[in-house]
């Protein structure tokens, strides 16, 4: 499992590593000035965080009172991803369009680009990290598909 340090390693890294290639990405998709990107993106991934610890809190009270246990099924992580995403999309379109003085759709289409590029961003940024810091159970392994 790997430590406190190296998790902050890996946030850290993770988050300057995505505002270097979403703000020049996000300037050049809306023709927005970097500034104003750099702005949402920073205070974007501020509320990201804020609202997951408040829906992840929410969703397990909400998830032991319904079900009885905290342990999740397959389905009931489907469930939480979602909405989470949902609920994040709602809290930012609001933040975009005022900051941008863009409509709420046009706020809409530029949050799931942003949504896009994370999924496609995380799933790379970690297998790379699992690569270049991997633990030292890991080594001896056999590689398995």
């Amino acid at each position: 499992m790997r430590s406190p340090l190296d998790r902050l390693r890996q946030a850290l890294s993770f988050e300057i590593i995505a505002l270097v290639l979403a703000v020049p990405l996000g300037t050049v998709a809306f023709g927005v000035p970097m500034h104003d990107v750099g702005v949402v993106s920073v205070v974007s991934a501020t509320i990201a965080t804020l609202w997951n610890v408040v829906y992840n809190f929410v969703f397990d009270v909400t998830y032991k009172r319904l079900m009885g246990k905290t342990l999740k099924t397959l389905i009931a992580r489907i469930i939480h991803s979602i909405f989470f995403e949902i609920g994040l999309l709602i809290v930012l379109m609001p933040f975009i369009a005022w900051y941008l003085g863009v409509s709420l759709w046009q706020a809409l289409v530029m949050d799931l680009f942003f949504v896009a590029f994370y999924l496609v961003y995380a799933f790379a940024f970690n297998w790379a990290y699992d690569k270049l810091f991997p633990l030292p159970e890991w080594r001896n392994r056999p590689v398995t598909r």
